[in-house]
């Protein structure tokens, strides 16, 4: 193995390890070269948890994500046929990007580019930045190659930023944005040569020619970082803030609520902390001091889908049933606690932590989050399996239920580890002591 595939493995979780051997089965059933790209490489190298894969094949995406889709049991999110491109959420939570290697052609600036297939080689630079043209093959006579034709290693290794070709803003003014997310979510500096032309696009005004649509995907994208009150903060020092609403000036900011959402959601599993968890709960904060109106305004700005404003605007209502559960008396039990808020959408739990004002609704959340899931997990499929269950059954399903209630009542104890059977001495020390 080499050292780059052993660092991947120990950077990925084990839902994402098992996305990467069933993308990886897929391919080679399709004799297809398959390659570890963009921002999963460059968090990897950089000593970041990664927080999306991206995969790129020498071939018709199309023909691998029906294999998964049948076989994997992936789900479509969104689908690029430009670009050929496809976005796919696995079981976990996983979600995954395969896309065709390909060249771009374009012409003015924020129009559609002219597409065409291509080499793993012509697709690592035709992206923006070094640091995103790193690859990694996973096919299998060169597993475990890294490809770095344009030194984006040594970048990282400088912790900077640097465009690829002049024309990076021109050709895509969303990186513009993307170039602020990152500067701030890495701590990497900005190369003076891209800080320069990064200035000149702003100055002829590039920002302005960003697809209304793809403000809607720098929003999905602020809202997953670490720090997007960061992020908002910056895009309203720029001046940026204004291309998703007119209305979002300064006095319409809400940077002190997305720094308490920050905080709510650091209380979160790290895989619950995902853009389903945070989509709702983010943009509810981010037009709080906006009215109806300037809301609406925003969503045509954006051009976001119907089934994206639920997910905002029927937050509130499901997080209130949510809260009259957990404040019902008749929740006595840790079990009874854990069952409700198991059940419940991460979305509404990060709502409720962000809003609610009931002490006792915090407290249980706190309890879940803090113990609960823990203990459930002291539970493994193991030990339900060890009472002659089959896995996946129903009776295995209730059986796992009814063990880990018995863990959170207090019934039943962690079973202590198993006694370290002392190593027998050597026999007598000779010759000179120790000194």
């Amino acid at each position: 193995m080499s050292d780059y595939l052993f660092m991947l493995e120990n950077h990925l979780s084990p839902d994402q390890n098992r996305v990467v051997a069933e993308m990886q089965s897929a391919a080679s059933a399709l004799n297809f070269s398959l390659f570890l790209v963009g921002g999963a490489m460059r968090d990897m190298l950089g000593g970041f948890q990664i927080r999306d894969l991206d995969f790129t094949v020498e071939g018709n995406p199309a023909k691998l994500v029906k294999i998964l889709t049948a076989k994997a049991g992936a789900k479509v999110l969104s689908e690029d046929e430009r670009r050929r491109s496809v976005e796919l959420l696995f079981t976990g939570g996983v979600t995954a990007e395969v896309s065709m290697s390909r060249t771009e052609r374009h012409g003015r600036a924020g129009s559609p580019p002219q597409v065409t297939p291509g080499t793993i080689q012509d697709d690592l630079r035709r992206r923006d930045f070094t640091v995103n043209a790193i690859t990694l093959s996973l096919n299998r006579a060169s597993r475990g190659l890294l490809l770095d034709p344009l030194n984006g290693l040594a970048d990282i290794g400088r912790k900077e930023l640097r465009v690829i070709q002049s024309g990076v803003f021109h050709d895509d003014p969303v990186r513009l944005l993307r170039l602020i997310r990152l500067r701030l979510r890495l701590g990497y500096t900005v190369e003076e040569r891209t800080q320069s032309l990064f200035d000149s696009a702003r100055e002829a005004k590039i920002e302005e020619d960003i697809p209304h649509r793809m403000l809607c995907e720098e929003l999905k994208l602020a809202a997953t970082e670490p720090n997007p009150s960061e992020v908002v903060a910056e895009l309203a020092r720029l001046g940026l803030l204004t291309l998703f609403s007119p209305s979002m000036t300064e006095a319409k900011l809400n940077l002190a609520g997305l720094v308490k959402l920050e905080k709510a959601r650091r209380q979160m599993p790290a895989e619950a902390q995902t853009l389903a968890a945070s989509w709702g709960p983010f943009l509810y904060v981010f037009t709080e001091k906006l009215n109806a109106k300037e809301r609406q305004a925003l969503i045509r700005r954006t051009e976001m889908k119907k089934a994206e404003v639920d997910a905002w605007q029927k937050l509130p209502l499901r997080a209130k049933k949510l809260e009259s559960a957990l404040k019902s008396a008749r929740l006595r039990k840790p079990s009874q606690i854990f069952g409700v808020l198991s059940k419940a959408a991460p979305d509404e739990i990060l709502f409720l932590l962000y809003h609610s004002q009931a002490r006792l609704v915090h407290d249980r959340l706190k309890n879940y989050l803090q113990r609960y899931i823990a203990l459930s997990q002291e539970i493994t499929d193991a030990e339900v399996e060890a009472k002659g269950l089959t896995p996946g059954t129903a009776k295995f399903h209730k059986m796992k239920e009814e063990m880990v209630a018995a863990r959170l009542d207090g019934r039943t104890r962690k079973p202590p580890p198993p006694p370290v059977e002392p190593v027998p001495m050597a026999g007598p020390m000779r010759g000179r002591g120790v000194r």
